[in-house]
C-alpha cells in the first residue's frame, strides 16, 4: 500500500506540473488531487522537493548505467515527461534536480567501478574522471531534454559512452 500511495501522489504531482511550475505548487493541492490528507503526504516525503527526486529515482531505478539501450530508454521516458522535467530543472529554490541527478550517478558509477576493481577506494584521479563525466552527462541531458528537437534519445545515450574518459572506459569495457 506505501509505495501505491507514493504513486498517486507522484501522479498528482506530474499533473499539477503540466499545469505550473513547481515554486507555485502547494503540499495541501497534491492532496487535495491525490485525495489524500497533510499528514499522509508528510508521512512519505518531507516537501514537494522529496517528492521530485523519488518521481526522479523511481523512474531511473532499473537503468543499467553501463547500457546504450537502457540509457537511450531513460532519456526517451524523461522526454514523454518533458513538462515534468522542464519545471524541474526550471526550479532553483531548493536542491535542483540536476544535483540529484547528479549524485546519483556519481555514487552509481563509483560503486560500479569499486566493484570491478575490487577496492573500497578509487584514486583521485578516478574520482575526478567519474564526477567530470556524470556533470557533462547531467549537463547534457538538460541541454538535450529543453533544448533539442531533433536529436534521438539513441544518440544522446551513444555520445555518452563515447565522450567517457579513457580511465572509465578502461574500467567500465574491459573486453570492448
Amino acid at each position: 500500500m506505501s509505495n501505491r500511495t507514493k504513486l498517486w501522489i507522484a501522479e498528482a504531482m506530474r499533473q499539477l506540473m503540466t499545469q505550473k511550475s513547481l515554486d507555485k505548487i502547494r503540499v495541501t493541492e497534491i492532496c487535495q488531487i491525490a485525495n489524500i490528507e497533510r499528514p499522509t503526504f508528510y508521512y512519505h516525503f518531507k516537501d514537494k522537493y522529496d517528492l521530485v527526486s523519488w518521481i526522479f529515482f523511481n523512474t531511473i531505478t532499473n537503468t543499467n548505467i553501463l547500457s546504450t539501450e537502457s540509457i537511450a530508454k531513460n532519456l526517451a521516458t524523461m522526454k514523454q515527461d518533458f513538462l515534468f522535467y522542464k519545471r524541474a530543472y526550471e526550479d532553483t529554490s531548493q536542491t535542483p534536480l540536476w544535483k540529484y541527478m547528479f549524485d546519483y550517478f556519481v555514487a552509481k558509477y563509483t560503486q560500479k567501478a569499486q566493484e570491478l576493481l575490487a577496492t573500497s577506494n578509487l584514486n583521485q584521479e578516478l574520482q575526478f574522471d567519474i564526477r567530470f563525466y556524470c556533470y557533462g552527462c547531467v549537463g547534457i541531458s538538460r541541454e538535450w531534454l529543453l533544448f533539442d528537437k531533433n536529436t534521438s534519445a539513441e544518440v544522446i545515450a551513444q555520445r555518452y559512452f563515447n565522450a567517457m574518459p579513457v580511465s572509465l572506459r578502461t574500467i567500465f569495457f574491459k573486453d570492448s
